[in-house]
């Protein structure tokens, strides 16, 4: 959506225009900061495959 915009958006052309221009990129940064911060800090997921085996360790024994 920035790769279109950006060239469109003009920041020196005064009044309402750089006013919508401004207010539009940064509700875009707020938007791709919010998005990169919850990437950052997401819990890291632990695999299944060994948690399960920690819980439900059997013993087998062969007669």
């Amino acid at each position: 959506m920035l790769y279109y915009a950006i060239p469109r958006l003009s920041l020196t052309a005064g009044g309402l225009t750089s006013l919508f221009s401004a207010a539009w990129l940064l509700f875009a940064l707020f938007a791709i900061a919010g998005n990169l911060t919850a990437i950052l800090y997401s819990p890291k997921k632990v695999k299944k495959h060994k948690a399960s085996m920690n819980k439900k360790k059997r013993i087998h024994y062969y007669q």
